[in-house]
């Protein structure tokens, strides 16, 4: 069977992002699942290119106007996710660029399609009822590719939410013994550590008690729920234990920092893609009753398997939160990988022939297509090595097709961010 007669069998074909056949081809694709997911992810190939988003865009309008979809979460801080979501349910008048360039991480609230997102969600919620209303979550944690934040956001938040609520006697520190610990937070974000871990803080003992803090905090937060949930509400019972979960995380985040070892760039994208795991499952969890949750991030984060980077001579290899989602989820999380063949803007040529990239070029198309007959066709082929302009450009690992459910091929791509 040809890559061509897969297609020609179970996939479809379009011409370009806003083409009506990529909706279709998402609902036959998700027909032929054994199960409905309740987590779909939509991976890119690489970030800054804005045809993956318009695509997003798209099947994220279908999922909620066909599937019943009332959720999407994007690789982007969860703690600035929560602007956005205000923003998009109404609650904050914000004016819509100040909530692009403080609701987003990465860069990404620059993305023209990110702000079609949030315009067409703000608008959709306006005539629902709160219930009804679309969600917006951010699920990466407060962490830049050089550094990280300080945990004094996600700390003080935690310990005003359980002071609030209970007694001084019940806490396990004063918020002015946290701010002392914390100290100045520009040594935690310093992105010189990125290279010299001798400058993090996260193995002083000031950081060593914090973490103890934070456990302190957690467990009474998980011990006391009952209460806290009949005094309060479940959105601010959630919201709680987002950023208890994100404190905790980032100090293990900065202990991590402070290794000297030569898995520790591996180690840290592990900590940071489990944190993105636990996000999305606390996501699943709480959107269970109002319907399933579309996620888009790099392929990297989302396939079921262990994530592959060559980076400044070292192979590093890490299980992602795809990963770890397959195990918690099963077939209730469900991947479409996105993959390009050329892309001039991004110094991405013709692919060769013998990869799953030159498979795919020959249909003369672009296609969704399932992965696993695609995995049986071209297992005999080699991992796409010519060279991209854009540092943020995985091709796709032929061993690892099996780790995907589709594959979304964008034949032709004319001009960077276009």
């Amino acid at each position: 069977m040809t890559v061509q007669s897969i297609v020609d069998d179970a996939g479809a074909v379009f011409s370009a992002p806003g083409d009506p056949t990529v909706t279709a081809a998402l609902g036959a694709f998700l027909r032929r699942l054994d199960s409905a997911p309740r987590l779909l992810g939509f991976g890119e190939p690489m970030h800054g290119e804005e045809s993956f988003l318009q695509l997003r865009n798209q099947m994220f309008r279908f999922l909620v106007e066909h599937e019943g979809y009332r959720s999407i979460a994007l690789e982007s801080s969860c703690l600035k996710g929560i602007l956005v979501d205000s923003f998009v349910r109404g609650g904050d008048r914000l004016p819509l660029d100040d909530v692009m360039e403080h609701g987003f991480s990465h860069g990404f609230g620059e993305s023209p399609a990110n702000r079609d997102l949030i315009l067409w969600m703000a608008e959709y919620n306006r005539r629902r009822e709160p219930d009804e209303q679309l969600r917006f979550f951010g699920f990466d944690g407060p962490i830049e590719m050089t550094s990280a934040d300080s945990p004094r956001q996600a700390l003080t938040f935690l310990d005003t939410y359980l002071r609030t609520h209970l007694g001084e006697e019940d806490l396990p520190c004063t918020p002015d013994r946290i701010s002392a610990l914390i100290g100045d937070d520009d040594r935690w974000s310093n992105p010189a550590v990125a290279m010299d871990p001798t400058q993090a803080v996260g193995a002083t003992p000031e950081a060593v008690e914090l973490r103890l803090i934070a456990d302190d905090l957690m467990t009474l937060l998980a011990s006391q729920a009952p209460h806290l949930l009949a005094e309060g509400t479940r959105d601010e019972l959630w919201e709680a234990e987002l950023h208890g979960r994100i404190a905790t995380r980032l100090l293990s985040y900065h202990a991590g920092m402070a290794e000297n070892s030569p898995r520790r760039i591996a180690r840290l994208l592990g900590i940071r893609d489990t944190l993105m795991a636990d996000n999305l499952s606390a996501l699943v969890q709480r959107e269970a009753d109002r319907g399933p949750t579309f996620v888009f991030a790099h392929n990297g984060h989302l396939l079921k398997g262990e994530t592959h980077w060559d980076l400044a001579g070292l192979h590093l290899h890490w299980w992602c939160a795809g990963a770890h989602l397959g195990v918690r989820l099963g077939d209730a999380y469900a991947v479409i990988g996105g993959a390009v063949g050329q892309a001039p803007g991004h110094g991405i040529g013709q692919p060769p022939p013998d990869t799953v990239e030159g498979r795919l070029f020959a249909v003369g198309e672009s296609c969704l297509v399932p992965a696993a007959p695609v995995a049986r066709r071209t297992g005999d082929v080699e991992k796409r090595a010519d060279p991209s302009d854009n540092s943020t450009y995985f091709p796709l690992e032929p061993a690892g097709l099996g780790e995907l459910d589709a594959i979304l091929f964008l034949r032709h791509i004319d001009a960077a961010g276009t």
